[in-house]
């Protein structure tokens, strides 16, 4: 194992704290020998979201929000630099995408925002939960405050 990180993951959600998150990834990849980023945002089949209740194809609906996820992502990732074949859309559960990303791509560092809330559930919320709780790599969580500023 490098004693640097060589490819850094940013889980985005896309709120308008996320160029705050990634901004503070790009920081910690350059100083690491300018180590790969790749952006990543996760969208929950609405299948899931609905528990299959309605009998109706949600195809159309789910390429939609794909196309504006796709969009938003572009503009949050093109603004820091980070190339279109290292921002990535994919469909699942947020941690289960992340880890399975991860992995198949030798990511050693996921980097996720926080929200400073209380317990250790809310403390990461359930994604950034999930994503520390499973992950084979370093994790570091971003706290995001109310006032928009990304502090460690």
């Amino acid at each position: 194992m490098s004693e640097y990180y060589q490819h850094v993951l940013v889980a985005v959600d896309l709120t308008r704290d996320s160029g705050l998150v990634l901004a503070r990834a790009i920081r910690i990849a350059r100083r690491n020998q300018n180590a790969r980023v790749s952006i990543i945002h996760t969208l929950e089949p609405l299948g899931f979201a609905y528990g299959g209740d309605i009998p109706m194809d949600l195809t159309s609906i789910q390429d939609q929000l794909d196309g504006h996820a796709r969009d938003r992502l572009a503009e949050v990732a093109d603004e820091h630099g980070i190339p279109r074949e290292d921002q990535h859309v994919v469909v699942g559960m947020p941690d289960a995408e992340i880890h399975r990303f991860a992995g198949e791509r030798d990511v050693d560092l996921i980097v996720v925002g926080s929200h400073g809330r209380t317990g250790f559930a809310l403390l990461l919320g359930s994604t950034s939960t999930g994503v520390l709780h499973g992950a084979k790599c370093d994790v570091l969580a971003v706290r995001v405050g109310a006032d928009g500023e990304a502090t460690e």
